[in-house]
């Protein structure tokens, strides 16, 4: 992979309210032009919508979530007042097994989608035959990071993108060989995206446009077979 010489990052603007239902591909190429090459990054929180993942909950009790997310984890790591980081089933570790109460209407909770790298194919190929154009699209979401304070937005799932670009065996900028590196990049256009679109400004899909065409793929990508880290490699579990 080089180095680009110039990024954009896009906010789409315009689009309606998203409910259950709603063609996403549709929406993003009535709302934007796509060229060949671009990668959509669309917000975890839209396409939960679109595909109904959002259950009721009790406006009055702030903590009427809490049941879903004890559902939603398969596997409870800390817990300190009402935080519960969690492992979800789909492999995630995060906070409230990413049961999340923002940007949604007063009285629900949205839930992550059932299969993120689905969601993401299922919005690349409605656009590819929509607009004849060839993008890569990221589902992104937020994220804390342990270690570190604040939060960042990262990819939950990917189509058309790799998920992680292995530099290992080439070389660097002094001409050593790289050893371990492998570069998280949908991770990177999810943060970078993330600068545009905001946590309240009502932005929730961006274009980057001009990325390394080594970073796109047509062959099958998953974020969850090829960025999670197998439990047998983690030092902290």
């Amino acid at each position: 992979m080089t180095a680009a010489p110039e990024l954009r990052i896009i906010p789409v603007t315009g689009l309606p309210e998203i409910t259950r239902g709603a063609d996403l591909a549709g929406l993003i190429c009535g709302a934007t032009e796509l060229l060949d090459g671009d990668v959509v990054v669309v917000t975890q929180k839209v396409v939960s919508k679109a595909e109904g993942a959002v259950e009721p909950v009790d406006p009055s009790d702030p903590l009427s979530h809490k049941v879903i997310v004890e559902r939603e984890s398969v596997r409870v790591l800390r817990r300190r007042g009402e935080l519960v980081i969690s492992e979800t089933r789909h492999g995630f570790v995060c906070a409230n097994a990413g049961v999340d109460l923002s940007n949604v209407q007063a009285g629900t909770a949205a839930l992550l989608p059932e299969d993120s790298d689905r969601s993401a194919r299922r919005i690349r190929d409605g656009i590819r035959a929509r607009s004849g154009v060839t993008v890569g699209v990221v589902v992104s979401d937020t994220f804390g990071r342990p270690w570190r304070r604040g939060v960042t937005d990262v990819a939950i799932g990917s189509a058309g993108v790799r998920p992680v670009l292995d530099l290992r065996g080439t070389n660097d900028a002094y001409g050593r060989e790289l050893a371990v590196t492998e570069v998280a990049v949908v991770d990177e256009i999810a943060a970078a995206a993330e600068l545009v679109m905001g946590k309240a400004t009502g932005v929730p899909v961006a274009v980057v446009r001009g990325l390394d065409p080594a970073v796109l793929c047509d062959e099958p990508a998953s974020v969850r077979d090829d960025l999670l880290r197998p439990a047998a490699d983690d030092l902290f579990r």
